[in-house]
């Protein structure tokens, strides 16, 4: 309870050797802390996408047709959601980097 994915998994690639505690708990935190010997910079560069292409070309987060509906002689539009044929937008750069979540910063306002 409390812990992140990345920390619940025991690779913490963020830690580093510079705490209090002495040699021996310095040691310890700097074995925990490069599991495979890969430092990982604190910034992310890309994202996940979170909109869609749909056949036209057209990128939005959601896709709607219009539909006539006849009721009672009565003619009426409505509009109903597109699900199919739809392309992930995929990987998106950042325009500028961003701090990673499991980074341990705490960050203020002077």
């Amino acid at each position: 309870m409390g812990t992140s994915g990345s920390k619940a998994r025991g690779l913490w690639p963020f830690a580093s050797a510079t705490g209090g505690g002495g040699p021996e708990a310095a040691a310890a935190e700097q074995a925990l802390a490069r599991p495979r010997g890969r430092v990982v910079p604190p910034f992310v560069f890309t994202r996940r996408g979170s909109m869609f292409y749909d056949e036209d070309g057209d990128l939005a987060h959601e896709f709607y047709e219009e539909t006539i509906v006849t009721k009672n002689g009565q003619k009426r539009a409505k509009l109903r959601r597109v699900h199919k044929n739809l392309i992930p937008q995929g990987t998106v750069k950042l325009d500028t980097p961003r701090i990673h979540v499991d980074f341990p910063v705490i960050l203020y306002e002077v």
